[in-house]
C-alpha cells in the first residue's frame, strides 16, 4: 500500500477493483464516505458482482472474473489516445523515455525470449539499449522515438479498444467509456485519483501483472507519491502486511531480503546476486538504496547469532539456511503428496513432518483433496492453534474429500493450544503499513501459550537436545542468540527493540567521525545508521525506528495533524522511516514544488524536503536523485523486466479458460503460469465445466475461525454455506432460491443453499452469453455443532501465478446442477 487509509479523504477519483471494501475493510471503508462527502469524490466500482461498494458507487461496471487486464490496458489506451495522462510526469519520473533494444518483440501472445520447452522466458532481449558513448543506457526525453517505452507501450495497447475490451471482459462498451473518462480525469496536475485492490487481484494466475498494469495506469496519470493517489492494497487480516514484512513467505528473509540459494556460499556471492547494479541515466542519477544491503544484512545477521557472528565468520552468513528451489505453498504440497521433491528431479525424499503454525492449511490451500492426501504421507504432523481446524483434524474429514481412512493413516499429530490475538500483546501491522502495538485483554485459558513462549520452548529443547546429543550444523542451532530476559518466554517488548535495532559500539558521523551518533547499547534512531561491520543489530531494516530511546512508538496515539491530510505522524510508527506516503518525491515536479500546492506530499523549502518523512535524501537538492530510490534505474516502471511473463501485461486467460483467448486464441493462458500435475491434480475444460466460479468473503464472517464459536453471535447472521446464482441462471436450470444445489469442478462437489440474486449479470463474451456463480469461503468440516459446511477450496485447482505462486482462488470452472 503506497499511501494508507486516512490518505484515501484526500483523493478525487476512485477506482475500487478486485476487492469490496465496504464489505471486507467496512472500518477503513469510511476514508471513501469522507472523500465523497467532503471532496466530492468519484467512486468507480468495477467488479463481477454488484456489490456492497458498488451499491454506493457513482458509477458501476461489471466484467468477467480474471479479465482486468484487459479492462486497464483498456484505460490506459484510452489515456495515451487522448492526450489524458501526465505527461510532465512520465518524462520525469518513469522509464517511458528509455530505449528497449530493438530485439524486444511480442507476437502472438508471445514475448522474445520464450523458450517452449522449459516454459520460460531468456530476457536478454528485454533490457535497456546500452549508450555507446558511456556506461548508462539510451533514452528519448521527448518520448517520441519508436523503441521508447512509451511508444513500445502504446503499441502494445493498442489492440485493447473499447470494442475488444468489451468482447474478452464483457463490459459494455459504454460502461467501459464511462470508466475511462472519469479514470483519467485525473491524469494532470490539479486532481488526483487513487486505486484500491484486495485479494480480488492477487488471487490470479496473472496477479502481479494486473497489479503492474495498476500501476502503470497511476504512473501514467501521475497520481504516484501524491495525497490522494496511490496503488492501495487491503490485507485481508489484521496482520497480514506484519507477517509478510518479517519473512513470512519463503523467498524473503525480514524486511524483503533476499533468501539465499545454495549456490551462494559466501556473503560477497550473494551480494553480487542480490544487490541490484545503479543504472545511472539522464535526467537524474538513482540512489538504488539497496546498495546498503550489507548494512541491512550483517545487522540482521547480528541479531539472529549475536556474539558468534563475526567478520571472521562471515557474520554467520554460512549458518543461515539456504533453500534450493522453491519453498512455497503448493510447492510444499507437492512433494509432500509424491513424497519426493520435484525440485531435484524426484531424487529427494518429500518432508517427513510438518508444523503448521496459526495457519489452516486444508482450508486455505487449493485443492483441498490433494491436501488432505498429502498431509496422510507425513510421520508427524505439529499444529498451534486455538481450535481444532480441518488441519488438526484431518484425518476425520468426510468421505467426500477422498481420504484414506483414519487406521490406515499413520501421521502423528500433536496439538499445542495457542492463545488467542486479544490474549497477547504486541503490534499489529496494517495495510497502511502502521506498527501498532495492542495490549493484552486477558490470560490464554488452560494450557493454551502465547506465540513466542511455544516458539521459544521448541528452540531451548532443540537447542538441548544438540548438546546432549549432537547433530548436524550444530552451530547452525546453537549459536542463534536468546538473550532476552525471560528466555522462555519473552517480553515482545524487548523483541520489538531487537527488532528496531541497537547499537553494540559506538556509532559515528559520517560526515564528522568525532561526533558519535549513537553510544554502545543505545537504540537507533533508524536504519540510516545501520552499519555493516557488526557494530548494529536489526532484526528487520524496514521496522528500524519503531522502537528508539525516546520509547515504543508504535504505542504512540496522538492525533496531532499539522499538515492537515490525515498524515498522523505521532500515531504509532509508519515503516519506512515514519513514511506515511511511498515515493512521495514523485508528488513534486522538477523543481521539488508539489504539483498541487493544496495537496502537498512534500516539497522543497531551498535547503531540505519538508511535509512528509521525504522518500529522498532530506537535503538533496530537486534534480540529485530520482524518486524512486530503491530501483536502480530511479524512476518508475512502465515497463518491467523483472517479471516472469512479460516487461509489460498481456491479457491471459485463468489456467481453466471458459474461452480461448480472443487476442492469441493458440496462447490462450499464461504461458508461465504454476501449475502441477500430479493424479490429484486435474483441470476442467468448458465443455464439461462451463460456468467460471469465484470465492469471497463476507462481513459477518472471519475467515475460518468464527464457525467454531459455539455461542457467536456472528454464526447466526450467516448461519449456512450458500451459491450466489444470477437469477435467469437460475430459472434455466429450475433452481429455486432456497433450495439446495451441487457445484462440480474437476475437483469434485459440493453442496449449499441456493442464494439467487440479480447481483451477477450474464457477460456477453467473444460472442459467447457466460454465466458466473460465487460463493463465500468461511466454512469447513471441523465446527460447531450445526455450523459446518464444505471447504470452498475443495473445488479450486493447484495453480498460481508464476512471480509469487498465489493460488487461482478468483476464476475457475465448474458446473451447477440441482442437488
Amino acid at each position: 500500500m503506497t499511501n494508507g487509509w486516512v490518505d484515501i479523504k484526500n483523493t478525487d477519483v476512485i477506482l475500487a477493483m478486485g476487492g469490496n471494501p465496504a464489505e471486507n475493510h467496512p472500518v477503513g471503508f469510511k476514508w471513501f464516505i469522507e472523500a465523497k462527502k467532503t471532496r466530492g469524490a468519484k467512486l468507480v466500482v468495477v467488479d463481477p458482482r454488484f456489490t456492497r461498494t458498488a451499491a454506493v458507487a457513482d458509477f458501476y461496471a461489471p466484467l468477467r472474473p480474471g479479465t482486468d487486464i484487459a479492462l486497464l490496458l483498456g484505460i490506459i489506451r484510452y489515456a495515451l489516445n487522448t492526450g489524458r495522462f501526465h505527461q510532465d510526469y512520465v518524462r520525469i519520473h518513469t522509464n517511458g523515455p528509455f530505449l528497449i533494444k530493438p530485439e524486444f518483440s511480442f507476437t502472438d501472445g508471445l514475448f522474445s525470449g520464450f523458450d517452449p520447452t522449459t516454459k520460460k522466458y531468456t530476457k536478454d532481449s528485454w533490457a535497456y539499449t546500452p549508450d555507446p558513448k558511456s556506461q548508462a543506457y539510451g533514452t528519448d526525453p521527448t518520448m517520441t522515438n519508436p523503441r521508447c517505452v512509451l511508444q513500445l507501450l502504446k503499441q502494445h495497447v493498442d489492440r485493447y479498444t473499447p470494442e475488444m475490451v468489451e468482447r474478452i471482459c464483457g463490459t459494455p462498451k459504454d460502461k467501459f467509456l464511462k470508466v475511462a473518462e472519469i479514470v483519467t480525469s485525473t491524469g494532470n496536475a490539479q486532481r488526483a485519483g487513487t486505486v484500491t485492490y484486495a485479494l480480488g487481484w492477487t488471487q490470479h494466475s496473472t496477479a502481479v501483472q494486473i497489479i503492474h498494469a495498476a500501476a502503470m495506469l497511476q504512473l501514467l496519470l501521475g497520481n504516484v507519491g501524491r495525497a490522494g493517489g496511490g496503488v492501495n492494497a487491503f490485507r485481508g487480516h489484521s496482520n497480514i502486511q506484519g507477517a509478510t514484512d518479517t519473512a513470512g513467505n519463503t523467498e524473503i528473509l525480514p524486511g524483503y531480503l533476499k533468501t539465499p540459494t545454495g549456490e551462494l556460499q559466501t556473503l560477497a556471492d550473494y551480494y553480487k546476486a542480490a544487490i541490484p547494479q545503479t543504472l545511472n541515466n539522464q535526467p537524474w542519477a538513482s540512489m538504488n538504496y539497496w546498495v546498503n544491503y550489507p548494512k541491512f544484512m550483517v545487522s540482521m545477521l547480528k541479531s539472529v547469532y549475536g556474539n558468534a557472528s563475526t567478520k571472521d565468520n562471515d557474520w554467520g552468513y554460512g549458518w543461515l539456511p539456504k533453500i534450493d528451489g522453491n519453498y512455497s505453498w503448493m510447492y510444499i504440497f507437492d512433494d509432500m503428496y509424491r513424497g519426493s521433491s520435484m525440485r531435484v528431479g524426484g531424487k529427494e525424499p518429500g518432508p517427513e513432518g510438518f508444523i503448521t503454525f496459526g495457519m489452516n492449511p486444508v482450508g486455505l490451500g487449493p485443492n483441498s483433496k490433494k491436501m488432505i492426501a498429502a498431509l496422510s504421507k507425513l510421520k508427524w504432523m505439529v499444529v498451534v492453534e486455538n481450535a481444532v481446524t480441518e488441519t488438526a483434524g484431518f484425518w476425520d474429514a468426510p468421505k467426500m474429500y477422498g481420504g484414506a481412512p483414519a487406521s490406515q493413516i499413520q501421521t502423528e499429530v500433536f496439538m499445542l493450544p495457542a492463545a488467542n490475538f486479544a490474549e497477547k500483546d504486541g503490534t499489529f501491522t496494517n495495510s497502511a503499513r502502521w506498527l501498532q502495538w495492542k495490549w493484552k485483554a486477558l490470560d490464554p485459558p488452560g494450557l493454551a501459550k502465547a506465540d513466542q513462549e511455544i516458539v521459544s520452548r521448541i528452540l531451548i529443547t532443540v537447542q538441548n537436545l544438540y548438546r546432549k546429543e549432537g547433530g548436524v550444523i550444530p552451530e547452525a542451532v546453537l549459536n542463534v542468540s536468546w538473550p532476552y530476559s525471560n528466555p522462555v518466554n519473552p517480553d515482545l517488548g524487548e523483541v520489538l527493540k531487537e527488532m528496531s535495532g541497537k547499537a553494540l559500539a559506538d556509532v559515528k558521523d559520517p560526515k564528522d567521525p568525532t561526533k558519535v551518533l549513537k553510544t554502545a547499547g543505545q537504540q537507533l534512531d533508524g536504519f540510516g545508521q545501520l552499519q555493516d561491520d557488526g557494530s548494529t543489530l536489526c532484526g528487520n531494516w524496514l521496522h528500524s525506528g519503531v522502537y528508539t530511546e525516546a520509547g515504543n512508538n508504535a504505542q504512540r496515539r496522538s492525533t496531532a495533524d499539522p499538515t492537515g491530510l490525515g498524515m498522523f505522524h505521532t500515531w504509532a510508527f509508519s515503516w519506512p522511516a515514519n513514511r506515511r506516503i511511498m515515493y512521495n518525491r514523485a508528488g513534486a515536479d522538477a523543481n521539488g514544488q508539489p504539483w498541487d500546492p493544496t495537496r502537498p506530499s512534500i516539497k522543497w523549502d531551498g535547503t531540505k524536503w519538508v511535509g512528509d518523512v521525504p522518500d529522498m535524501k532530506p537535503d538533496a537538492p530537486p534534480g540529485t536523485y530520482g524518486a524512486f530510490i530503491m530501483l536502480p534505474e530511479g524512476v518508475g516502471r512502465l515497463y518491467a523486466p523483472s517479471l516472469a511473463e512479460g516487461p509489460f501485461p498481456e491479457h491471459y486467460e485463468a489456467v481453466e479458460a471458459p474461452i480461448n483467448n480472443p487476442l492469441h486464441p493458440k496462447v490462450t493462458s499464461n504461458p508461465v503460469a504454476l501449475t502441477f500435475h500430479s493424479d490429484k491434480d486435474t483441470f476442467g475444460t468448458p465443455d464439461k465445466f462451463p460456468i467460471v466460479c469465484t470465492t469471497y468473503r463476507l462481513t459477518e464472517h472471519f475467515h475460518y475461525w468464527t464457525k467454531h464459536q459455539v455461542a457467536g453471535v456472528l454464526n447466526e447472521l450467516q448461519p449456512g454455506f450458500f451459491v450466489e446464482i444470477p437469477e435467469p441462471l437460475a430459472k434455466e436450470k429450475g433452481i429455486a432460491n432456497g433450495s439446495k444445489v451441487k457445484v462440480t469442478s474437476a475437483r469434485g462437489s459440493i453442496e449449499g443453499t441456493a442464494m439467487v440474486t440479480n447481483r451477477l449479470p450474464a457477460m456477453n463474451v467473444d460472442g459467447k452469453r457466460l454465466w458466473h456463480i460465487g460463493f463465500p469461503i468461511h466454512w469447513g468440516y471441523a465446527a460447531a455443532k450445526g455450523h459446518e459446511g464444505p471447504l470452498a477450496n475443495f473445488l479450486t485447482p493447484s495453480a498460481g501465478d508464476p512471480n509469487v505462486w498465489t493460488p487461482e482462488y478468483k476464476a475457475f470452472l465448474v458446473n451447477l446442477e440441482k442437488a
